[in-house]
């Protein structure tokens, strides 16, 4: 029998998926050399609804060449490169600009 794996649930302040997806994958990429993080696993959640979780990355398996690194529900075929994230940056906390009427 395998040991379970445990599960580090990091709060943030960001107020958006976006941001959230933007900061996981810093994460990833500034730690990736720990190997005991696996960061393919990667799920976000509200703070309030955290048994509904939405994938990060795409993790699929591929021939020779690791796991897919694009995010979860990419067009197109998998890579072991990433898919250019949004353009929202990773800091929580600021406030929108009110809609010009």
């Amino acid at each position: 029998m395998t040991a379970p794996r445990w599960i580090i649930h990091l709060p943030t302040t960001l107020t958006s998926c976006d941001g959230a997806t933007v900061l996981a994958a810093a994460l990833r990429d500034s730690l990736s050399h720990v190997t005991a993080i696996d960061f393919g696993e990667t799920t976000l959640s509200e703070e309030d609804s955290q048994f509904l979780r939405t994938r990060v990355w795409c993790d699929a398996r591929l021939d020779g060449a690791g796991r897919c690194r694009r995010l979860d529900g990419h067009a197109g075929p998998c890579t072991p490169t990433d898919e250019e994230l949004p353009p929202t940056p990773a800091t929580g906390g600021a406030k929108e600009a009110p809609p010009v009427v």
